[in-house]
């Protein structure tokens, strides 16, 4: 199931009981991220669903941005702000229409993500309807704090992480797969009249945004790929120091899910960097090897990955 906020309205689901609710958000889920939800697959099942909120909370939003339609910057704003809402509400455990925000809601109280984290994520999204063009890496850095490194520090409380050492191992995370995603999704959101490759990047290599739009792959962008790509690979080895504070038995699919992540800068560098005649992925008997591989270099991990830990503070499976 895809979602299309903008031209098929807001879900609602007044009727849906709370398992249908988190069943409709595996179905979105599933319908929009293959490499994420076939991670997400190899959680214990009583952490599946919360990812599965999690996922189709944040798909919601940026569907309002990503797939306007012919929906003004200003009623994007409007929706956003009407979608946060609804997400405070659902989040201090009242009802609500939407039956993706009535999963999330339970789920951001079984494991304990508040709601600064959703209000950062929001405000990223909200970022989208007035910032097109990023002067420097640390000004897009505000932007990916919202939209992907508080998305690792939800993703924290709904596998039980602890130890706030975790933190900014989380936050790389988050980040490292944003910027796979910039760099795999350069030709889409310039279609969208976005550039997240930092300007002062582009001019270090002498490469022109308007190239972009032309799909001009030479030298120059090249080496301006190799850089980016350098960049999100030191995340991802910050990240890998912060495994070991996911509890035992919900360690393996994140692990999965990284390197999969990591696996589509290889994709874009075996292509020789272009990423404008075709998008870069993975295919499913690569993700088997992937999670074979994760497997075999810690079998323990998976010995202990249905025992019952659980997802939050106070958490339980949902019913």
């Amino acid at each position: 199931m895809r979602l299309d906020p903008v031209r098929e309205g807001p879900l609602i689901g007044n009727n849906l009981s709370l398992p249908e609710c988190y069943e409709l958000c595996r179905r979105v889920h599933k319908g929009h991220s293959r490499t994420y939800y076939f991670s997400t697959s190899l959680f214990p099942k009583e952490v599946r669903p919360h990812v599965h909120a999690l996922y189709a909370f944040m798909r919601y939003a940026d569907e309002i941005v990503d797939n306007p339609g012919a929906t003004t910057l200003e009623e994007q704003l409007v929706s956003l702000e009407s979608f946060e809402q609804e997400t405070l509400s659902a989040m201090a455990g009242r009802a609500v229409p939407n039956p993706v925000l009535r999963a999330f809601g339970h789920t951001a109280i079984l494991c304990g993500i508040k709601t600064d984290l959703m209000r950062a994520f929001m405000g990223s999204m909200k970022m989208d309807t007035r910032v097109f063009r990023y002067p420097t890496y640390e000004d897009l850095q505000e932007y990916v704090y919202g939209s992907a490194a508080v998305v690792g520090l939800m993703m924290c409380r709904v596998v039980g992480v602890r130890s706030e050492e975790a933190t900014p191992h989380a936050e790389a995370l988050g980040v490292a797969m944003q910027l796979t995603n910039f760099l795999r999704d350069v030709k889409e959101d310039w279609a969208r009249g976005r550039v997240y490759l930092p300007l002062e990047d582009l001019d270090r290599f002498g490469y022109a945004e308007e190239e972009l739009g032309r799909g001009v792959v030479d030298e120059r962008f090249l080496a301006l790929m190799r850089f980016e790509v350098a960049r999100a690979r030191k995340l991802y080895r910050i990240a890998d120091e912060g495994m070991r504070y996911i509890p035992k038995g919900r360690r393996y699919p994140v692990v999965v899910a990284r390197h999969l992540y990591e696996a589509i800068l290889d994709r874009i560098e075996a292509r020789g960097y272009d990423v404008f005649a075709k998008r870069a992925e993975t295919s499913l008997p690569y993700k088997l090897r992937v999670a074979a591989a994760c497997a075999w270099g810690n079998p323990e991990e998976l010995s202990v990955r249905y025992r019952a830990v659980k997802p939050g503070k106070n958490a339980k499976p949902f019913r």
